[in-house]
């Protein structure tokens, strides 16, 4: 039989009292087991109509002040995030049978963050934020390849492209995070941190 925590958990939900301990210990197992994807999670948000959208990207950093991902600013996600704040992200981790659900609030990232991260990027990641128009109709394949071709000629020194205004991050910062253990007979484990003020609460959630 497993070995269970103080809550009755699988010993993998250890003891933290924050969360995002506990989500970086979850994330470095996902590392080693999600070879392709460990850092990719589905990113909701609503518009400014109501209407959800879901879509998948990647995780770029975090700590105790949010989760950080990186996109164009002129984007639908971004357009929706603009419109309401409100977004949530949920990793699924297959080979490791597990889950973390994140609701929270998003604000943009300090245009030093998203400088350090654009720097760090490869020359051609850094060419299509300035040749991709994100989101927009794109009336033949052609017009993008010679939007890229335009970039690479006005910046072809590749240690030397600068950030678009239009391009930069967004930290998605937590009010409830929960994690979620498979089972068998579907009685899976679920605990939930709720953020109340400057404190977590952990409460366990029926399956």
């Amino acid at each position: 039989m497993n070995q269970k925590n103080s809550l009755g958990l699988n010993l993998c939900f250890k003891e933290e009292e924050n969360p995002i301990v506990l989500f970086r210990e979850w994330f470095d197992e996902a590392k080693k087991s999600e070879i392709n994807g460990a850092n990719a999670f589905a990113l909701g948000t609503v518009d400014k109509n109501g209407h959800t959208s879901v879509r998948i990207i990647l995780l770029k950093d975090f700590n105790n002040e949010g989760f950080v991902f990186y996109t164009n600013l002129n984007s639908d996600k971004s357009k929706a995030i603009k419109e309401s704040s409100n977004i949530s992200m949920c990793f699924h981790w297959k080979n490791l049978l597990r889950q973390v659900r994140i609701v929270g609030t998003a604000s943009q990232v300090s245009d030093k963050e998203a400088d350090d991260y654009f720097s760090s990027r490869s020359y051609g990641s850094k060419i299509g934020a300035w040749a991709s128009d994100q989101s927009s109709i794109l009336d033949k394949r052609e017009d993008l390849y010679d939007s890229i071709k335009k970039y690479e000629t006005k910046f072809p020194d590749q240690n030397n492209v600068p950030r678009p205004n239009h391009w930069s991050g967004w930290r998605l910062k937590p009010i409830e995070i929960e994690f979620w253990l498979d089972a068998e007979n579907r009685i899976h484990e679920r605990l939930k941190y709720i953020r109340r003020k400057n404190n977590w609460e952990k409460v366990l959630l029926s399956p």
